[in-house]
């Protein structure tokens, strides 16, 4: 069954012939409606309609407008100026679906992977043009289109029945094109941090994360310190391996594993013992270099073990040079610590906590390799 042009199908028509251009892709095209009004414009070269109906491509191309059955972009080829979007965008009801309407259980589903996808199909400067229902779920569709890069402009809203609509020009970020033309594709938000946002993206066929400075805090400069310190703890083995970096960002390589306390809580007692012993290996090196790392009393989320059962420090935005050096000491603090000691007492290590106290004391007055070399005999 198609869905019928309805005031949803006139108000997205209204801004396509307004705005598309270049080469066209109508998504989704049903009646080829949104089609027919980028047709209509002097600025379109060409346009091109997709539909997973075949009863849509049957009357579309008996228009004579071009089709391809596809399932979203699986089937399309190549990049657009511009890409139309009236998806489903309803609540699933009860009883039978229809395709037509229904966006998924909570309405955003179908749009969600259109948007995860539709950036690799659109050209650097060209738009997509969609409209959605307050029923789906303004903040949700605003959180996705930053979690893929993407930034939008709300052309115009109407109120009808129970319902608000929403027409969205979107875009992609400046950030974004500038790591496209590095080669980076697939880019997609996987982490806000409290200074920076993290992305990933594929680079040469390899998984990739990137870190970019927040511009909605006041602290500034704390990824390009980050960058400072990771060129030069990578030459002894330290941090994931940074790729390349510009102002406020940096390229590394993505860092598959389990943050520590997940893998001391499964791991066997010879495997914790090991990667206990890798960190300290990592703080000796940041105290003899005259860098404090900061934040390893408490580093739940900067050392990750990987597949191969290696530990990786991340996260050195402040790290900086300090005349007293407390990597060492604040490791073995976190490691004196309520929640993860009784992880390691789980796994049958049983820590001396006043020695290794008293030895963390003196490793602090005199940080010679023997006391350091004393703390690592205790596991």
């Amino acid at each position: 069954m198609l869905y019928s042009p309805r005031e949803d199908s006139y108000l997205l028509a209204k801004w396509v012939r307004k705005l598309a251009f270049g080469k066209v892709l109508d998504m989704g095209s049903g009646s080829g409606i949104q089609a027919e009004a980028a047709l209509a414009s002097e600025k379109v070269m060409s346009v091109l309609a997709a539909d997973i109906n075949p009863e849509a491509l049957a009357l579309l191309t008996s228009k004579g407008i071009a089709a391809i059955q596809s399932d979203l972009f699986s089937k399309v080829p190549g990049t657009f100026d511009t890409i139309i979007f009236n998806p489903p965008y309803l609540p699933e009801g009860p009883g039978h679906k229809d395709i037509a309407l229904d966006g998924g259980k909570k309405g955003h589903e179908v749009l969600a992977r259109f948007l995860m996808q539709a950036g690799a199909h659109l050209k650097p400067d060209g738009i997509v043009l969609i409209i959605f229902s307050s029923l789906t779920g303004k903040e949700k569709i605003d959180a996705l289109l930053a979690r893929y890069g993407l930034e939008h402009k709300l052309l115009e809203a109407m109120h009808i029945s129970f319902e608000d609509l929403y027409v969205y020009a979107i875009q992609k970020t400046e950030f974004t094109k500038l790591l496209e033309k590095k080669g980076l594709v697939s880019i997609e938000l996987l982490a806000k941090g409290h200074r920076g946002l993290i992305f990933t993206g594929m680079l040469s066929k390899k998984k990739v994360a990137v870190k970019v400075q927040r511009k909605d805090i006041d602290a500034h400069g704390t990824v390009d310190n980050e960058t400072k310190r990771l060129k030069q703890l990578n030459k002894y083995r330290i941090g994931p391996k940074l790729l390349f970096s510009g102002k406020d960002y940096f390229v590394y390589e993505f860092v598959p594993g389990t943050f520590i306390e997940a893998y001391a809580a499964s791991a066997s007692r010879k495997d914790i013992l090991r990667i206990v012993k890798d960190v300290f290996l990592q703080m000796r090196t940041l105290d003899k270099l005259g860098l404090n790392k900061e934040e390893m009393h408490h580093p739940v989320k900067h050392v990750i073990v990987t597949p191969k059962g290696n530990a990786v420090l991340l996260d050195f935005e402040r790290c900086k040079p300090g005349k007293k050096m407390h990597n060492v000491t604040q490791f073995c603090q976190y490691l004196r610590s309520g929640r993860f000691n009784g992880l390691l007492r789980s796994r049958g290590i049983n820590l001396d906590e006043e020695k290794l106290t008293a030895l963390a004391r003196g490793y602090k007055q005199e940080m010679d390799e023997r006391r350091f070399r004393e703390i690592l005999q205790q596991f």
